[in-house]
């Protein structure tokens, strides 16, 4: 990767803090075992640094409720395999036929294809709330769509399109005065922003490990609330119990099956060490400055567009655009080949955005930042837009003239 520019942290963040590769490879060496299922050293080392890991994001999510003393009960934050298999757990396991649910056009396909299945195949009722120009939902729309069969209301904190922020204190507390269970994916702002489900009112936290948490693929999770409460839908074993002829009631085994992703965990653990030793304060500060000096170099680009907020406030540092005269995809392709920049092109799995922005059915190239990127790999990737936005418009001139 020497040379390379990696802008697509939305993805996934790259490269991983080493603190992370060197506990994944070391723990997994000495405790690589089955946690839980025996009681040898190594199982019980295992299932000692699952329990810590619970207890950490736990904290995490929750820091009002550390700081106060009252605490969280860790075994409500449930392992998966990514956001997408919490997010579906979520809703599958609140929504039943007649049941309505009240999400938004800014939606990632993780809630928006389950949400589709349980409207066509299970009888549910759903909204889709469309947002301000910017991507930014009125709270009070929330409130207007609440129905008395509404049972759950699902926002995504950040857009993987355009970086918009959702006020979720805002729409957590109109879901509060409501009574309704209120579900936030966060897989564009753990271990990016605060987030404090006691003070937002969240029941259902469902995050993924990959982005901003520092950890490997095929990790996840949901902090479900102390008062909140999801059916299983997953069975199998657990480890405890085992002559019990129906799976475990209570958490985690409610919403676990199966031997968890040790190895996953281990680096979920090594991610939330590196993240206080950092400071999440600090890591958004990071992305935020160079967020702003990206959007300072592309709004003197002629014939580049910004799709969503054109300022730092209320966003995360991702960034979507389109050059004029050229398909993203093209732009992507340019910047990867002749610049050693990789991004995102494409819908990024969120069509209804695109919709919504007006960037279907191509939609937009996709620039994201991270921790481990720098002052100069932005302002390298301004300049390459520079060059293939100058390079469109001398082609258009070109042509212009030829048809004269």
């Amino acid at each position: 990767m020497d040379g390379v520019i990696y802008l697509d942290n939305a993805a996934t963040s790259y490269p991983k803090p080493e603190e992370v590769h060197d506990f994944m490879g070391s723990f997994y060496r000495t405790c690589g075992v089955n946690p839980g299922r025996s009681g040898c050293d190594m199982a019980l080392q295992a299932e000692e640094m699952i329990r810590e890991t619970r207890q950490a994001l736990s904290r995490f999510f929750n820091p009002s409720l550390s700081a106060s003393g009252a605490g969280k009960d860790p075994d409500r934050l449930v392992f998966t395999i990514n956001a997408t298999h919490a997010l579906n757990m979520v809703l599958r396991g609140t929504l039943r036929e007649g049941d309505h649910v009240v999400t938004t056009w800014m939606e990632h396909n993780s809630v928006i294809r389950p949400v589709n299945h349980l409207v066509r195949d299970h009888g549910v009722q759903a909204s889709f709330l469309r947002p301000d120009p910017d991507g930014r939902l009125d709270p009070e729309e929330i409130r207007r769509a609440i129905q008395p069969n509404t049972r759950l209301v699902m926002v995504n904190h950040a857009s993987n399109v355009t970086g918009v922020v959702q006020d979720i204190h805002a729409i957590g507390s109109v879901c509060a005065e409501a009574g309704v269970p209120f579900a936030v994916d966060t897989a564009q702002t753990a271990g990016v922003l605060p987030i404090d489900m006691a003070e937002c009112h969240i029941s259902f936290l469902c995050f993924t490990g990959h982005k901003g948490l520092m950890g490997p693929t095929g990790t996840g999770g949901v902090c479900v609330a102390d008062d909140a409460q999801v059916a299983s839908s997953v069975w199998g074993g657990t480890g405890v119990k085992s002559a019990h002829p129906f799976h475990l009631d209570e958490y985690p085994y409610r919403l676990e099956a199966g031997t968890l992703n040790l190895l996953g965990i281990a680096g979920l653990h090594a991610g939330q060490a590196w993240i206080g030793k950092r400071g999440l304060a600090a890591i958004h500060a990071h992305e935020m400055e160079l967020c702003g000096l990206l959007l300072e170099g592309l709004s003197g680009i002629r014939g580049v567009r910004v799709i969503g907020p054109r300022t730092t406030d209320w966003r995360v540092a991702t960034v979507s655009l389109t050059v004029e005269g050229y398909d993203p995809s093209d732009v992507g392709t340019i910047l990867d080949v002749d610049h050693n920049i990789i991004t995102r092109t494409g819908l990024q799995c969120a069509p209804l955005a695109h919709d919504h922005m007006g960037t279907s059915p191509r939609g937009t190239v996709r620039l994201s930042i991270g921790p481990f990127t720098t002052r100069e790999e932005i302002l390298a990737a301004v300049r390459a837009l520079d060059a293939i936005a100058r390079s469109g418009r001398a082609r258009a001139a070109a042509q212009t003239g030829g048809l004269r």
